[in-house]
């Protein structure tokens, strides 16, 4: 048995989307390798994406956000699967980052510093995300949001590097030949564990 161990999150709220394709050939990849893998997919947890209190007050976890906490935990490869929505990732992806991400499990601001503890170091991860528009027109048009945010702003900030990214678009107006052809990429990538 590897020492790899895989875990997929899947942020698409629609099991019948490419995104499901992609996370299925990204396992069947990882299967025929020694790693381990495990997976969670968002929109079969029950969990309220609000932050009800902000960080003023904590929310109660429930069940499914405390197994995904143990999971991010156990793993040392994050493979993050979504559609870019409006530049970013879809709210219930979103909704589970705000919930899951807490101070304390994930990161910790130092009292009276502008600077924190980073507690999910020793972790890389790939981004595998789908578009409606060319992927060098979201690079050098629209600068990448959703990579950036996900990048710097959740994986950096609490100790995931490095961040990959794949980037599959346009999908929209795509033949089967173009979807297969990415498919059989990303179970290579699944495969060689990246």
């Amino acid at each position: 048995m590897s020492d790899r161990k895989i875990l997929i999150i899947n942020g698409h709220p629609d099991k019948e989307s490419f995104c499901f394709g992609i996370h299925n050939a990204y396992k069947k990849g990882v299967q025929q390798s020694k790693a381990e893998l495990k997976e969670i997919i968002i929109r079969e947890l029950q969990f309220d994406p609000n932050l009800t209190f902000g960080y003023r007050q904590r929310t109660k976890l429930e069940p499914d956000l405390i197994e995904a906490q143990k999971k991010i935990m156990w793993a040392s490869h994050i493979v993050w699967i979504y559609p870019v929505w409006w530049g970013s990732y879809p709210a219930i992806m979103k909704g589970f980052i705000d919930r899951t991400f807490l101070p304390g499990f994930a990161f910790q601001k130092r009292e009276g510093s502008v600077w924190w503890d980073k507690f999910l170091t020793k972790k890389s991860a790939r981004v595998i995300s789908t578009l409606d528009q060319p992927a060098w027109y979201y690079k050098f048009i629209n600068k990448c949001p959703s990579h950036s945010s996900i990048k710097n702003l959740t994986c950096s900030f609490v100790g995931i590097k490095p961040v990959k990214f794949t980037t599959i678009g346009s999908l929209r107006l795509s033949k089967d030949e173009y979807r297969k052809a990415w498919l059989s990429k990303i179970e290579l990538l699944g495969k060689k564990n990246q």
